[in-house]
């Protein structure tokens, strides 16, 4: 490929999830030539039900919302590319035209600014049989989750201090949590250990060895988690132990969390030169710039707090500080003074003359946005139904 032929952009987003399509969208709209690169979807497409979205159902799952944000970025006019990003290239100093070469499976395009939406994975448990059961009856977010499981026999995996914090705050949803060991030794500090046991909280060492589906559940319907199988016999909990001799080998749950940590995606930024903190995330500042001049990252890939709604705040606000980076006006007095010279001229270069006939900022060129992405623009305008959650309101075409 020429250089010629490689696509510039303004704005480079890697991760198409919830923060990284808003900031996109906001770059869109905002004027600026924006592309998305999102190969996978991400962990949020995997979701079956979106939560504490304000006005979105439950009913709508990741994938759903995923799909409605790429198409409103598309007609807004932005591009998105169903492709991994491969490597992330400075191609020179800040001063640069263009600042940043991005190479993907099937395509090479350059940008002024990058932004990193790449996310997090969660450390799956060992549980034979288990992981199926993720978003019907395993959950790894407390926040998005509770509520699901409340008032149920719930169970929480895991032996360090977020599995005993979980355990421990699952007792404001319902009376019967079990904290479950895995046959590993728990790596909590003696003052955890203290706060776990005055909790009503049932501690097993025992390992599990498997998972099982609820078999109320219609053979139509995805099954969820019906229960646990443990190595030993724990003893039958409030539902009944679904084993014939009743041994208590097997426990009944309505569903529970797994705490076994999460993996920044971080290394395309690691491998450019942002600093990450000590737990891996990408290290950023208040405008959401990291340590890499032009370089961007929202998202869990900075925090980890698995929330949506967090996540679109992050775009939002990464989406307005790139827009007043790059934006060219307004002109400050000391830019103006620099372009004039001496400065003595300032005021006549910037207002009209008293008769009407002069042109105010005389000399001053407002180049707009993109001329392509004008054009889309006005189409946009001409429309009376647009991409989104919900089809238009009656008595609108």
């Amino acid at each position: 490929m020429s250089e010629r032929s490689i696509p510039t952009y303004e704005v480079v987003v890697i991760g198409g999830g919830p923060a990284g399509l808003t900031t996109a969208l906001y770059t869109t709209r905002l004027g600026h030539r924006t592309a998305v690169f999102e190969k996978e979807g991400g962990r949020h497409t995997t979701v079956d039900h979106v939560h504490n979205v304000l006005g979105v159902s439950e009913n709508v799952s990741g994938q759903e919302l995923a799909t409605h944000a790429v198409e409103q970025l598309e007609h807004y006019g932005g591009d998105f590319y169903p492709d991994a990003v491969e490597s992330v290239q400075r191609e020179g100093d800040v001063g640069d035209e263009r600042r940043f070469r991005l190479e993907s499976s099937h395509a090479t395009v350059t940008a002024d600014r990058i932004v990193f939406a790449t996310g997090f994975r969660d450390r799956s448990p060992d549980v034979p049989g288990l992981e199926r059961f993720t978003g019907r009856g395993l959950h790894y977010c407390l926040h998005c989750d509770a509520y699901t499981l409340g008032d149920g026999p719930v169970f929480v995996l895991g032996h360090t201090e977020s599995a005993a914090h979980v355990a421990m705050t699952m007792c404001n949803f319902t009376d019967d949590v079990d904290l479950l060991l895995d046959g590993r030794e728990p790596e909590w500090d003696d003052e955890t250990d203290t706060r776990i046991r005055a909790h009503p909280v049932d501690r097993i060492d025992t390992a599990v060895v498997s998972a099982y589906a609820d078999e109320t559940i219609d053979a139509d319907e995805p099954p969820w988690l019906g229960g646990l199988e443990f190595a030993d016999s724990v003893g039958p909990n409030s539902t009944g132990s679904r084993t014939a001799s009743g041994d208590g080998t097997e426990r009944d749950y309505l569903g529970g969390f797994a705490m076994y940590g999460s993996v920044y995606n971080a290394d395309l930024a690691a491998d450019l030169g942002c600093t990450l903190r000590d737990d891996g995330a990408i290290a950023v500042d208040e405008n959401r710039e990291t340590s890499v001049d032009g370089a961007y990252a929202v998202g869990d890939v900075t925090h980890g707090q698995n929330q949506t709604t967090i996540a679109i705040g992050d775009g939002a606000s990464a989406g307005l500080a790139i827009h007043k980076d790059l934006r060219p006006f307004p002109k400050s007095i000391a830019d103006l003074e620099s372009r004039d010279g001496d400065g003595d001229d300032v005021g006549d270069d910037t207002r009209a003359n008293s008769d009407g006939d002069g042109v105010a900022g005389d000399g001053l060129e407002a180049p707009g946005s993109d001329p392509a992405l004008r054009a889309q623009m006005r189409r946009v305008r001409e429309l009376k139904t647009h991409p989104g959650l919900r089809d238009p309101s009656p008595g609108r075409d």
